[in-house]
């Protein structure tokens, strides 16, 4: 059990649907310096049952009203990605900090719509890009940031499983769902392409980001069969390393996530695991002036309540974020944008020269 701190942000949920029961409930439950103060949403059972479960002290129907109690202090948005920026820019506008999930938004202009108003409102804006919480994953960034020297070539990989559902059904409660849940106009999931690449892609490159740096080009093919969707994307980092990503939705094996990284002075091998286990990752990091390996354990894997923590501590103690900030959330947008491009024209594009839509 974790100590809950005297001074603790209030924190209201906007969207009591599966994301925020699975993860953003329970991580402001279970958080040491942050409180579920209130939650939102317009399906008048959904809020009933979630009200009675997590027993916040208040619920609202109606963002607007929410967004207007001074008691408020920060909201983390887990809608549908349609509703990510205007919720965002709305909450940051009633002077309210944002946690917002991942994707921030589905264009570069999205994206840069959201910056203006995190610049504008002076407030502090985090991105749900809850694997850079990863303990295991943050143990291999300090040794590439203070360790490694050079880093010459990473591998990553984000393979979803046609098992995935098997897996998480058998440890995840049902969610509570309601006939009267307010949904974005049209399907998400018409277009698997975009609806992959947002919901899959985002996380293997924020990973590769996090780990590596800027990422300023990218050169991507596409392969689809039987079903399956493989994109393989040469990466160009801004340090000059070089990077190979590939994202498969989805493999016909269990869950397949990770990455290698060969570097100066040593090197690092990952294995990631389905998010849902609440597990850390497997990291080997080899030290080549030694010759020894080492591999931290990273017992605490609750990714989301650890990154809700993080987002309470820079804004109750000015503490730098931890977290992916509102650039991140649009680098990973030109990346996602970049990618798409290429595999449309089959060539080499360049970050910075991309608009538009995934």
């Amino acid at each position: 059990m974790i100590k809950k701190q005297d001074r603790r942000l209030r924190v209201g949920v906007l969207g009591c649907g599966p994301i925020a029961q699975f993860a953003h409930l329970q991580s402001c439950v279970k958080a040491g310096n942050a409180d579920l103060y209130a939650i939102c949403d317009a399906a008048p059972d959904l809020l009933a049952r979630m009200g009675a479960t997590y027993e916040p002290q208040k619920m609202y129907a109606d963002y607007d009203a929410m967004l207007a109690d001074p008691e408020l202090e920060a909201v983390i948005v887990a809608t549908s990605d349609a509703y990510h920026v205007p919720m965002s820019i709305k909450a940051l506008d009633a002077g309210k900090h944002v946690l917002c999930e991942k994707p921030i938004g589905t264009s570069v202009e999205e994206g840069e719509a959201l910056a203006l108003a995190v610049r504008r409102s002076g407030k502090v804006l985090q991105v749900g890009h809850m694997k850079r919480f990863d303990p295991a994953l943050e143990a291999a960034r300090d040794f590439v940031r203070d360790e490694m020297g050079e880093v010459l070539a990473l591998k990553a990989w984000y393979c979803d499983s046609t098992h995935r559902y098997t897996n998480t059904d058998a440890i995840q409660p049902l969610p509570v769902t309601s006939k009267l849940a307010k949904k974005p106009t049209g399907n998400p999931k018409a277009d698997l392409r975009q609806y992959f690449m947002l919901a899959h892609g985002s996380h293997l490159v924020d990973t590769a980001r996090f780990l590596c740096g800027d990422i300023v080009a990218v050169r991507a093919r596409l392969n689809e069969k039987f079903g399956a969707y493989c994109w393989f994307v040469e990466t160009e980092f801004a340090s000059g390393a070089l990077g190979h990503l590939d994202l498969t939705v989805a493999v016909r094996m269990d869950w397949h996530e990770g990455f290698q990284l060969y570097g100066e002075n040593g090197s690092v091998i990952a294995r990631t695991f389905n998010p849902w286990y609440f597990r850390a990752s497997e990291v080997e990091i080899f030290y080549e002036k030694t010759s020894t390996a080492h591999k931290p354990l990273g017992a605490d894997g609750h990714f989301f309540r650890r990154q809700l923590e993080g987002l309470a501590d820079t804004v109750l103690t000015g503490t730098p974020m931890r977290g992916a900030n509102v650039e991140d959330g649009i680098a990973s947008i030109r990346a996602m944008v970049a990618i798409a491009r290429s595999v449309e024209t089959g060539e080499r594009v360049e970050l910075a020269s991309v608009s538009g839509a995934v």
